[in-house]
C-alpha cells in the first residue's frame, strides 16, 4: 500500500489557473492514453481538498443542471474542508477538516491494501507530506506553460529529503510522465 499524489502539472509546475482551470490540460490528450487506468485500479481510497471537489462538482457531476452525473469514482473520499459543501447522492465521501493522519489512518483502513490517491491540490499533498506519509509523486508534466496558478507542490523539498526520480516516460506529444519515491514516505 502506498500513498500516491497523482496529478498533471504544466511545464512550470502549476496543477490549475488561479482562477481553478484546466481547460489548459485537455488539448493535450486523452486520460486514457496515460497511465491513469492502470492507476485506479489499484486505488482503494483517496482524498482530496475543498478547490478540487468544487471543480468536482460543477464539471463532472454538474447537480441542477438536467445534465447530472454521477460521482465517478467507487472508491471511499475524504474531502478535506473547512467549507460547507453539496453532498452527492449515493457516493462514499466524507467531510473532513484538521490534521491529516487521523485521515490517512482511516483511509488505510478503507482502503483494503490498495493504495491512497491524494487527488489534490498541491497544499493537501503538501500536507501528507509535511506529516511524513506520502510515499510517492507521479506527476504528467504537460507541454504547455500557465506562468501563475496552483502550485503542484507548495513546499519546499531538498537536501536528503529531495524526492528520487524512479521513472520517466512520455504519452503521445502532450505529455512526460514522471515518478518520484519520497523518501521517509511511512505507508
Amino acid at each position: 500500500m502506498k500513498t500516491q499524489y497523482y496529478t498533471a502539472s504544466s511545464l512550470d509546475g502549476f496543477i490549475a489557473t488561479e482562477d481553478d482551470s484546466l481547460e489548459w490540460l485537455f488539448p493535450l490528450g486523452h486520460i486514457n492514453d496515460t497511465s491513469y487506468p492502470a492507476f485506479i485500479q489499484e486505488v482503494g481510497a483517496m482524498a482530496m481538498g475543498s478547490s478540487t471537489y468544487a471543480w468536482m462538482l460543477r464539471h463532472v457531476v454538474k447537480p441542477g443542471t438536467g445534465k447530472q452525473a454521477p460521482w465517478p469514482y467507487t472508491q471511499p473520499t475524504w474531502v478535506l474542508s473547512s467549507r460547507q459543501h453539496e453532498r452527492v447522492e449515493g457516493a462514499d465521501i466524507r467531510f473532513v477538516q484538521g490534521d491529516v493522519r487521523p485521515v490517512h489512518e482511516q483511509m488505510r483502513q478503507a482502503a483494503s491494501g490498495k493504495n491512497l490517491w491524494i487527488v489534490g491540490g498541491g497544499d493537501l499533498a503538501g500536507q501528507f507530506h509535511d506529516a511524513g506519509l506520502l510515499d510517492e509523486v507521479i506527476v504528467q508534466i504537460g507541454s504547455v506553460t500557465l506562468a501563475t496558478g496552483k502550485p503542484l507542490l507548495p513546499r519546499r523539498i531538498t537536501g536528503a529529503a529531495a524526492l528520487r526520480l524512479t521513472s520517466a516516460r512520455s504519452f503521445g506529444a502532450g505529455f512526460a510522465e514522471l515518478r518520484y519515491e519520497v523518501p521517509g514516505g511511512r505507508s
